[in-house]
């Protein structure tokens, strides 16, 4: 919930300071746990990484922090023995190596705790984090009270609470990260890396995660934390990487530098307003939902949004946001009510007729429902044109190309070529792609959920100027976000949900922290 209500504007005026004992300062004094300099690797004519830097300490949590496509993903890899180094220094604990696997970055302690875990679902809690490697007792089978035993060791270690006979499937994405640390503590991991682990995460969510790193840098573990929050970047970590452009800028102790030095350092650029709202002329009503209801899911959900206007669905995880852009979209069903665009009401349960009608939609998670991640930039960005591109069954790729260069030129997508994977491309390219592809419909009604999730602070401006724009040209937009600053720096209005109903309706000169956050908890009254 803290970071629900932080603001930038109050982010940047505060600068959060970790206070470092003598104990802390004494463990960094220490031969550093990992260190890589110079670090390089290219993809052909691509070049990812030009000059890596980064320097892990015992007891230390070190955020490596820079835009898409500043090759911090890249490095990552190589740390984890996903990628082989091209040129670089890479040592841990004062000794060279060269990882040529993943095997060989685990066996020298290096754990990477990713975004999505990946556990497997059938098993227990405590298999997961032993699988491979399980106890055995003296007739050589798996000693199932010691495992369990171990597991209960690690939690308490952590100071959580899971049950290691618990069935991995239907844990929470938290549950799962604390999981994977548990696995990586019993293979005596002395440096954790930690990338976007908190992208899904709710606030007390957030805050578990946060003790176990802490617990972890107090028993002299090492961690690289990534992440485009600076909110927690500043809390959290004690030292500060910036990377821009696949080379090594700067490293800061947290407290001796503020937010937007930061953020300088990362764009190499003046980035202007980070929530460049334009006050555009509000038109005719484009959508009206009226009294649309889901069983167990939202109900009686009336609203409008009109040319022009920028409306921001509001609310903590859960509330049913999403559900209700997915609705009127047509992706899922409903029980009653209806939509209407432009005064017709829509087909329910129909995409294409949502489409055809002139609706946009850029889900929530870009890389399993808004991309075919093994496509090609072009062909992505060409999807919603298929029918309109085709002669008699077929595309002629250079038709496809020239119709998907132009709005992937106009949102300026990072790419040495169309043809490139559109998974080779960083998360905020991949986002400018998934608008391109609706863009280029020419829709009369844009829903955009979770618009700027997981991308950096450069890119973001980037996205609320295009939706600044896009509004001024006479698109409606319905926006979906958790991130409060984007509400109230973007919308002209907020309707705040809580548990599947809309709590409250805001004008943008009443919509505040405080009232957003009190109808979002049920504490103010529709």
């Amino acid at each position: 919930m803290k970071r629900f209500i932080l603001s930038y504007s109050s982010m940047w005026r505060h600068n959060l300071v970790m206070i470092n004992s003598p104990e802390m300062a004494a463990e960094r004094s220490k031969t550093p746990l990992l260190s890589i300099r110079g670090a390089a690797k290219a993809f052909g004519p691509v070049v990812a990484l030009a000059d890596g830097v980064v320097e892990i300490l015992p007891g230390e949590i070190h955020a490596l922090v820079g835009e898409n496509g500043a090759g911090k993903s890249t490095l990552v890899k190589i740390l984890a023995g996903l990628y082989n180094l091209d040129a670089g220094e890479f040592l841990v604990k004062g000794k060279p190596v060269a990882f040529r696997t993943v095997a060989d970055s685990k066996a020298e302690g290096i754990s990477v705790i990713y975004q999505e875990p990946t556990l497997f679902p059938d098993l227990t809690v405590a298999e997961n984090i032993f699988i491979g490697r399980q106890p055995k007792n003296a007739l050589g089978l798996i000693n199932r009270s010691a495992m369990r035993a171990q597991a209960r060791a690690l939690f308490d270690r952590l100071g959580v609470r899971i049950d290691p006979d618990r069935i991995a499937e239907g844990l929470s994405i938290a549950d799962q990260q604390i999981i994977e640390i548990a696995k990586a503590i019993s293979l005596d991991a002395s440096v954790l890396i930690m990338d976007e682990p908190t992208a899904a995460l709710s606030g007390i969510e957030v805050e578990r995660l946060f003790q176990v790193a802490r617990a972890l840098r107090a028993s002299g573990a090492g961690i690289l934390f990534i992440s485009h929050r600076f909110d927690e970047v500043f809390a959290l970590c004690d030292r500060i990487t910036v990377m821009r452009d696949g080379e090594y800028i700067s490293t800061h102790s947290t407290e001796s530098v503020t937010v937007p030095e930061i953020v300088h350092e990362m764009v190499g650029r003046d980035i202007g307003e980070l929530f460049p709202k334009v006050a555009a002329k509000v038109g005719d009503t484009i959508l009206n939902v009226s009294k649309l209801s889901r069983v167990g899911v939202f109900s009686d959900i009336s609203f409008e949004v009109k040319a022009g206007e920028i409306v921001a669905l509001a609310g903590l995880v859960g509330a049913g946001r999403t559900e209700v852009a997915r609705a009127v979209f047509g992706i899922d069903t409903y029980d009653q009510g209806f939509v209407e665009l432009n005064g017709t009401r829509l087909k329910r349960n129909n995409p294409q007729a949502a489409i055809d009608a002139g609706i946009g939609f850029v889900p929530e998670d870009r890389r399993k429902q808004g991309l075919v991640m093994d496509l090609s930039v072009a062909r992505n960005a060409a999807l919603t044109l298929r029918n309109r591109l085709s002669r008699f069954g077929l595309i002629n790729g250079t038709t496809e190309r020239r119709a998907a260069e132009e709005w992937t030129s106009r949102l300026q997508v990072k790419t040495a070529s169309q043809e490139y994977k559109v998974s080779t491309l960083s998360g905020g390219n991949q986002q400018k792609v998934v608008l391109a592809k609706w863009l280029a419909t020419e829709p009369i009604l844009l829903i955009v959920d979770e618009p700027t999730r997981g991308i950096d602070v450069g890119t973001k401006s980037e996205v609320h100027r295009l939706l600044s724009d896009l509004a001024g040209r006479g698109i409606a937009i319905l926006m979906i976000s958790s991130e409060l600053p984007e509400v109230l720096g973007m919308a002209d209005r907020v309707l705040v949900m809580h548990e599947g109903r809309i709590t409250a309706q805001l004008d943008r000169a009443d919509a505040t922290a405080e009232s957003v956050m009190h109808a979002a908890t049920a504490q103010l009254e529709h």
